[in-house]
């Protein structure tokens, strides 16, 4: 071979390898498969707090890990569909937001490691056997939110002591969640004399409809139940109950932060940075049966002060002296 040849052949053969590396290195990436009931604006914080996991995981999105995202936009029928889709990709590991989501992962796969985020006892739910050691290819986080239904009730009651009459809306379509939650605040509400009317919603129509029909049966309050469709519809449940000058709670913060009243619950954001945590843990490889589900331990009430002056009250010095923040 003559030796201008072989100059040529080398320097063609060193203008690929870059190209080729970088597929390589681009196929060998693992891929996480995300699956949510709502749509991606309304969960951007909880992304964020995700992605923030991954980081600290040593995961970046789009450096060297890629992430499919199933959005099933407020159709919880449409779960099931998508995650079967996710596990045909496949996906190294997915990770579920809320029960139906879990449910229909679950469904999906037998085999691909699944991280679920919920907000009751995964245990009673169904989706593990044991906290501390999860015996399948499931394992998450649990952020207790349904469970403390009932210290909710207790707050607008130090809020509102004269209260008698509290609508609960919930949502039907996600049973499981709305079965605790009616259960403890029915128990709560007998112990303080207190009369709940529970109010179904799967719909923006419906949210509307049980606003008027709350205001129609003089409701003195609302507790509002957590379920990722209501988390999605947090600015319209604001509004509907300043229209309507009902004193409301919710679970999150994020309701307090778009004009809710005020909120006790777990930290969001942080709850799916450990989810983020767990995702990059199993990437590198962990089992979900070495990984125990998680309890949040830390709650925090935020309450919007601009918004009970509106509604025209007073607050307690006791409720703001326990508030972790006050927005004004």
């Amino acid at each position: 071979m003559r030796r201008r040849e072989f100059v040529a052949l080398l320097a063609g053969a060193a203008a690929a390898w870059p190209l080729r590396m970088t597929h390589a290195q681009r196929v060998a990436s693992p891929v996480i498969g995300f699956l949510d009931p709502r749509t991606p604006e309304v969960v951007a914080a909880r992304l964020r707090g995700f992605r923030q996991g991954l980081k600290e995981a040593g995961f970046v999105e789009g450096e060297n890990v890629a992430i499919s995202y199933g959005w099933a936009e407020d159709q919880i029928e449409r779960l099931p569909s998508l995650a079967v889709n996710l596990v045909r990709q496949p996906v190294a590991a997915i990770v579920a937001s809320g029960p139906p989501s879990a449910f229909a992962a679950k469904k999906a796969t037998k085999t691909i490691p699944i991280v679920f985020l919920v907000g009751t006892d995964p245990v009673q739910l169904g989706l593990a056997t044991s906290l501390s050691r999860p015996d399948s290819n499931l394992t998450g986080i649990n952020i207790l939110n349904s469970e403390l239904a009932s210290k909710r009730l207790e707050l607008l009651r130090d809020l509102l002591p004269r209260v008698s009459r509290i609508a609960l809306l919930v949502n039907p379509a996600d049973a499981s969640l709305t079965e605790v939650q009616t259960k403890d605040v029915n128990a709560a509400a007998q112990s303080m004399g207190v009369q709940v009317e529970v109010y179904n919603a799967d719909s923006s129509v419906q949210i509307d409809t049980a606003f008027e029909a709350m205001n129609r049966e003089r409701a003195d309050a609302v507790l509002v139940g957590t379920t990722p469709f209501l988390n999605g519809r947090r600015v319209q449940l604001a509004q509907m109950a300043a229209f309507y000058r009902l004193p409301a709670i919710y679970a999150g913060r994020e309701y307090v932060e778009v004009g809710g009243l005020m909120s006790y619950g777990s930290n969001i954001a942080d709850a799916y940075r450990q989810v983020g945590v767990y995702v990059g843990r199993i990437l590198k490889g962990a089992k979900p049966s070495e990984l125990p589900i998680v309890q949040a331990n830390k709650f925090e009430l935020v309450v919007n002060a601009p918004t009970a002056r509106m509604l025209g009250l007073t607050l307690p010095a006791s409720l703001l002296n326990r508030a972790d923040e006050v927005i004004d």
